[in-house]
């Protein structure tokens, strides 16, 4: 007889897989395709590709909303999922700046729910059936890894950078039709509309550790866009981008199978706090202009950063709030860093990345993460009557 949660473990395991294919094959690339085939500056390339992030901090909540009331957080994650893929063809078709503009805003509108929504249901089954969620995690990581390589190869053929479109598409069509087939939870607790937000905001710890997402998740979603100019600058060609791609995401996989017995040994926070500190050194590395051979190497530390910062910040999040509200939590966290910290991170370097070069980007990415490990440690020692750190 089938072990029904080996399958669904199967399941979320895929959806990981084929979501974050999809947005590896678009993200990284994207800023070059617009660079490069549209011939766009900095300032355009930098509203564009944070334009989505804005819209992310409104619609996140939203949708998180609508999946507590509704009890249908998979049906929500399908539909999303397919219009997202949809809209990602729209680049193949429109070609002037304020177009681009409506249409990263539109497709931000339904690409906003996926990995909040995703992460929510992932977290409530494998906290249910003691499962470790890095373990569900890092398919996503793989499947970013495999995209980023791959379109870094076939952009170098006569199908040029317009593949990542269509992968994007086949990515997320996939992935809306396996998310009809993730486990669902009932609500326990019917909530009325806003109460969720209310009571969130209530908790002097998730507020305190939206401020630390945007400082520290930020940067490195930002980094997604500008790696591959920082490569390029560097001496490397579409294939060296996608090469640097896969060592820097497939560098999570280990580190989010060990994070479970990290976070076990020393805490959530501290765990959080190692992640930033890997953070700030990568960034402060890439400020001084390191060989193309050395930013290769050093790509395995975002291993070490994203690999423990996300499943240690999901689980301290959820840990901290009601059941209840955990997917409105989970997409309000998610709008702080995929959002807010991702808009401001991408926005702001894309004006030093006009006026100051590419290494000017790093730099700020280099003090925000300072300030976000501060911030983590002010926060561990506000804790440390319950949280308890013997390494």
């Amino acid at each position: 007889m089938k072990n029904p949660v080996k399958a669904n473990m199967l399941k979320l395991q895929a959806y990981y897989l084929f979501s974050f294919f999809a947005v590896g094959s678009l993200t990284p690339l994207l800023s070059v395709y617009l660079k490069e085939s549209e011939r766009m500056n900095g300032y355009q390339i930098g509203t564009i590709m944070s334009i989505g992030p804005i819209i992310m901090i409104i619609f996140q909540p939203i949708w998180g909303m609508v999946c507590d009331i509704s009890g249908k957080p998979s049906k929500v994650l399908s539909l999303t999922a397919f219009f997202a893929g949809f809209l990602g063809l729209g680049y193949l078709v429109l070609h002037s700046y304020f177009p681009l503009v409506i249409l990263a805003a539109c497709l931000a509108v339904f690409q906003s729910a996926i990995i909040p929504v995703s992460d929510s249901i992932s977290l409530k089954y494998t906290a249910k059936e003691g499962w470790n969620y890095g373990n569900i995690r890092l398919f996503g990581s793989l499947g970013f890894g495999i995209a980023v390589f791959v379109m870094g190869r076939l952009s170098e053929t006569p199908i040029g950078l317009t593949v990542i479109f269509y992968a994007f598409f086949i990515g997320l069509t996939g992935a809306a039709g396996l998310a009809l087939r993730l486990p669902e939870e009932p609500a326990a607790v019917k909530i009325k509309p806003g109460t969720g937000m209310k009571e969130l905001f209530s908790i002097p710890r998730f507020v305190i550790f939206l401020i630390v997402t945007f400082l520290v998740f930020g940067p490195n979603l930002a980094n997604n866009v500008y790696y591959g100019l920082f490569v390029e600058a560097r001496g490397g060609t579409y294939t060296g981008i996608g090469i640097a791609f896969l060592l820097a995401v497939l560098s999570e996989i280990p580190f989010m199978r060990l994070a479970g017995r990290w976070i076990n040994q020393c805490g959530l926070l501290p765990v959080a706090l190692m992640a930033a500190c890997a953070s700030l050194l990568r960034w402060t590395f890439y400020f001084y202009e390191p060989g193309l051979t050395l930013v290769y190497i050093s790509s395995i530390v975002s291993g070490f950063s994203l690999g423990l910062f996300i499943p240690a910040g999901l689980q301290y999040i959820s840990k901290i709030v009601p059941a209840h509200i955990t997917v409105t939590a989970v997409t309000i966290y998610s709008a702080f860093g995929n959002g807010l910290g991702n808009w401001f991170s991408t926005f702001a370097g894309g004006i030093l990345l006009e006026n100051s070069g590419i290494y000017s980007v790093y730099l700020l990415f280099a003090g925000m993460s300072l300030l976000g490990m501060l911030l983590t440690v002010w926060l561990i020692l506000k804790e440390k009557s319950s949280v308890k750190a013997p390494c």
